[in-house]
């Protein structure tokens, strides 16, 4: 059950409803919105953030879509593994794609360059002081300046608003696998959602 009360969409401020066409999404996909907009003025400032990273993005819909799956199973957000975007589906992200999520670094299905995108995302999400000068040598192999920015700026997205996701613990639409069990649970192997 949800730990922090969600409005109602018809109680949203209008502008914020505007602003992430709410009235088009299903619950699922207004997600977060839903508790951010307790705060309308920061929920309005957090879709500007996120709708600025997403229009501006050069990183593709794959390799983000991989990234904050992995990120998502340190972060232990039921919310985050259970669903699945269409842009990054569309851009090849498959079920057994994401079960090489499972170990990542033996995969033979993940280019060098996501290898490398989740091996940093997975260590700012479990220990982020292991990310030396060889860790940024080896995404300059794949990556400009600006995609190592952008990277890091959409990792610290991810590992930030997906803990607190997980605190918040938003499982109501979830697959029964994501809602029932107490343990730690991965988003390969299981039920997912796709969404807009």
């Amino acid at each position: 059950m949800t730990r922090v009360a969600k409005v109602e969409i018809e109680n949203w401020d209008p502008e914020l409803r505007a602003m992430t066409r709410a009235d088009e999404a299903t619950p699922l996909e207004q997600g977060l919105m839903r508790i951010f907009a307790n705060v309308p003025e920061l929920a309005k400032a957090f879709v500007g953030f996120g709708g600025a990273m997403k229009r501006t993005r050069t990183l593709s819909p794959r390799l983000v879509e991989l990234v904050r799956l992995r990120v998502a199973f340190h972060n232990q957000c039921r919310s985050c593994m259970a669903i699945r975007y269409t842009e990054a589906a569309n851009d090849g992200v498959t079920e057994d794609l994401v079960c090489s999520l499972e170990r990542p670094a033996q995969a033979t299905n993940l280019t060098d360059a996501e290898k490398a995108a989740i091996d940093y995302g997975e260590r700012f999400a479990t220990n982020h002081l292991s990310i030396d000068d060889a860790v940024y040598d080896n995404l300059r192999k794949h990556f400009t300046e600006a995609q190592i920015v952008e990277l890091g700026t959409t990792v610290a997205f991810f590992v930030g608003f997906g803990r607190l996701a997980a605190t918040w613990h938003m499982v109501e639409e979830l697959p029964k696998t994501f809602q029932e069990s107490d343990d730690i649970i991965a988003p390969w192997k299981q039920e997912a959602i796709l969404v807009r």
